[in-house]
């Protein structure tokens, strides 16, 4: 019963996991060392020995080569998770430098509003400059951090799409993962239902 048991886990993941990876390639030869997911589940499909019972083909799969295959979903799935993460300690990084350039900004511009107010000179650290210098200076410092503000948010959107990019592809994962599960639980628990029964009918026959 174990036995039969795990044949039918087996055929169920074979199907229900074709879906899981959406990209192919072709000239990749299959194994379970490496290569997309779908590739190891070719490979895992082709070193599978199939045999007929009662009029039904089973596809027979070695129980090492399953747990390969399951340890490999779960690297994918962990390393999708780590990048996530790496990439959301990138922004909060990035937020972080923002808002101190944002501040720096607006203090260096409050200073300029003040010192332009001052009729005679201006003192530049320490130093008596002319307000035409001053005002190039200042200009100057504010257009830098502004530049740099903006790379910074360039970077940041970059970042921001990398990782709505990862969650999505990580929730996609879990969701067709999770699904998959669902079934062969249904799938496994429907046929011990079924092999009880005929157990039953077959002491009832006695």
């Amino acid at each position: 019963m174990k036995y039969f048991r795990l044949t039918l886990v087996v055929m169920v993941l074979l199907l229900g996991f074709q879906a899981l990876a959406q990209t192919d390639d072709s000239n990749e030869q299959p194994s379970l060392e490496g290569g997309t997911i779908n590739s190891q589940f070719e490979y895992i499909y082709d070193k599978s020995g199939n045999y007929r019972a009662e009029g039904r083909r089973y596809e027979v799969v070695r129980t090492i080569n399953l747990d390969k295959l399951r340890q490999n979903v779960i690297d994918s799935l962990n390393a999708a998770r780590a990048q996530a993460q790496q990439l959301q300690q990138v922004i909060t990084t990035q937020e972080s430098t923002i808002a101190s350039l944002n501040s720096t900004l607006e203090e260096t511009t409050k200073n300029l509003n003040s010192v332009t107010e001052e009729k005679d000179s201006m003192s530049l650290v320490g130093a008596q400059v002319s307000k035409a210098t001053y005002n190039v200076v200042m200009w100057t410092l504010i257009a830098g951090l502004f530049l740099l503000l903006l790379l910074f948010i360039f970077k940041f959107r970059q970042s921001n799409v990398l990782t709505q990019e990862a969650k999505s592809s990580l929730a996609d994962l879990e969701t067709e993962y999770e699904d998959h599960r669902r079934r062969a639980l249904e799938r496994e628990q429907r046929i011990s239902r079924q092999l009880q029964d005929e157990i039953n009918k077959y002491r009832k026959s006695k």
